[in-house]
This record gives C-alpha cells, structure tokens and sequence, in this order.
C-alpha cells in the first residue's frame, strides 16, 4: 500500500487560503518530486521549483503534466544561491523544506 500524504488536500487548501497564486510567479524551494507543484500550479503564471535531490526532480519531471511543461520549470539549486535574477517572483514557498 503506498503512503498518500495529505489526501485531504489540506496543504492546498491553506495555500490558497493565504496566498493569492493567481497569475503570479512562484518560487517553490524544496518541491521534491512535486507532490504539491501539481496541486496548485495551473492558478499560477509560473513556478519554478527547486531541490537538491536529483532523484526527487527526476520524479516530478515524469509526473508533470505536459500541459505544465512551459509554465513549470525544475531545477537542481540550493536556496542559499539561487540560480535567478532578483524580483523574478512574486512569493516563495517552502513546504516540508529542512
């Protein structure tokens, strides 16, 4: 049997309860293999996610949808040096990121 994390989709709902993702640019530090990208990324204009784990982006690579493939980007980055210019988004999210 395979753990389901948050099947009651709790985390989304509290996201868009307090953040406004419509239409805006969204940095996503520690996505892993994208379990919560998936979730809320079509209310988003654009979302980059990041992590250091080669194996979990590899992951959320196959598990995104091609309707996400130009409006979803992944990379392998640290979050103390971010790979993007300054003011490229408009919030951050860091879920289950230690």
């Amino acid at each position: 049997m395979t753990v389901q994390k948050d099947p009651e989709r709790n985390e989304v709902s509290y996201l868009h309860r307090y953040a406004d993702l419509n239409g805006k640019r969204v940095l996503e530090i520690g996505c892993g293999d994208g379990r919560l990208t998936w979730r809320y990324a079509n209310a988003a204009r654009f979302v980059a996610g990041i992590d250091l784990n080669r194996d979990e982006l590899r992951i959320a690579s196959i598990e995104r949808g091609s309707d996400l493939e130009k409006t979803v980007a992944l990379a392998q980055a640290d979050s103390v040096r971010l790979p993007f210019r300054d003011n490229a988004f408009d919030l951050a999210i860091l879920a289950w990121s230690f």
